[in-house]
């Protein structure tokens, strides 16, 4: 099978340091070339991977300090358009920007939505183009969504070997990933201050949250217990998680997926998370961690998550969220989509025409398009 992989510019794939959505293209795009099939990389030209990459950018648009990011996904795409005849499947990882470009060619093309869909600004584009094959990366992301053409929902994975799994887990409480406020950082101070139990934060801070940062968490840093690292990259992230007794994901926000938990349970790690989003769908309650709806419940959660047995965490991410179970279902939903494309050919009413005012009323417009999807990882 030829398959085009789309990526966001944001980060090259896969990241020097944060971006969840390009690692997860990095893992699914060598995995897809393990398993047999044609892939191409549509993705900034400081990129490494076994596919045929092609640079859209030289560099990574957040190294280099470019903040907006459409005119070079606009030309990145121009490309994959006057290319798609080269290839079976088109997969899109870049949000909905390639929605009116690619309307007459729907039926082999796919979208997995890697970010929030709950809010409002940006539904008007899936009822314009409600033909688009999407891919959502877990059931719960779809509830706010208008009717739309889901061809499955595919859990993230990453390669097996990636984590090195530790029996031992240490004595401090980890948290890894973004400062933001539905990330709530200041919870996973309170929970390490009112248990007693170290916390050391990896995180970094997007411009876009530098405010809160300084305003809200940063006065919380001056204790004893709490150790702000900062932004980390893949090699020292073995390290954080591995020797964790438990990674707080205290998340005050519909997660589409969270990828850190997978990570911290192919380390052998338990999570202790707020019942938000996927995290039910992800986290097996009790066996791969402990899932809270409260303060008060997660200060009591530290103190039993050490009876949760290691092995059995890094057995339920074996079981579940390999990059290899990724790409298979992936290509079992290519082979699905290309097996019955005659009847995807997109009816007259898919085509692209102008909206009526109908379709906007109520609604300020989006920014989903431009966004960049790393930032909901």
């Amino acid at each position: 099978m030829r398959i085009a992989q789309v990526a966001p510019l944001a980060e090259a794939v896969p990241p020097r340091l944060y971006g969840g959505t390009e690692r997860v293209v990095s893992w699914l795009t060598e995995e897809l070339v393990r398993q047999g099939q044609d892939v191409t990389l549509f993705a900034s030209g400081d990129s490494r991977s076994s596919a045929s990459v092609v640079p859209a950018i030289p560099e990574a648009l957040r190294l280099s300090g470019i903040r907006d990011h459409i005119p070079s996904t606009l030309v990145m795409l121009d490309e994959v358009r006057r290319r798609a005849d080269e290839f079976d499947v088109i997969h899109f990882h870049i949000d909905t920007l390639q929605f009116p470009m690619f309307s007459e060619i729907f039926a082999k093309c796919v979208t997995t939505l890697h970010g929030r869909l709950d809010l409002p600004d940006i539904h008007p584009i899936f009822r314009a183009f409600p033909g688009m094959p999407l891919v959502s990366i877990s059931d719960n992301q779809r509830r706010p969504m208008p009717p739309v053409n889901w061809l499955a929902t595919i859990h993230h994975g990453l390669p097996e070997q990636l984590y090195r799994f530790t029996s031992e887990g240490g004595r401090y409480l980890a948290f890894l990933g973004r400062i933001a406020p539905e990330k709530r950082p200041d919870r996973a101070i309170e929970i390490a201050k009112r248990s007693g139990v170290p916390l050391k934060i990896a995180a970094k801070v997007d411009p876009v949250d530098r405010e809160y940062f300084a305003r809200n968490i940063e006065p919380l840093l001056d204790h004893p217990l709490i150790e702000f690292i900062g932004e980390i990259d893949e090699t020292k992230k073995e390290q954080f998680l591995g020797e964790a007794l438990a990674l707080l994901f205290p998340i005050d926000w519909p997660e589409p997926f969270g990828l850190v938990m997978i990570e911290a349970m192919a380390s052998g790690t338990p999570i202790i998370a707020w019942g938000e989003g996927s995290v039910p769908e992800v986290i097996d309650h009790g066996v791969s961690g402990i899932i809270v709806s409260s303060l008060d419940e997660a200060v009591a959660a530290v103190s039993k998550i050490d009876r949760l047995n290691r092995r059995g965490v890094r057995e339920r991410f074996e079981a579940r969220f390999t990059a290899a179970r990724m790409a298979t279902q992936y290509i079992e939903t290519f082979a699905g989509l290309l097996e019955c494309r005659p009847s995807v050919a997109m009816p007259e009413r898919f085509q692209p025409r102008v909206l009526q005012p109908t379709y906007l009323s109520g609604h300020a417009p989006g920014h989903a398009a431009g966004s960049n999807p790393s930032q909901t990882a």
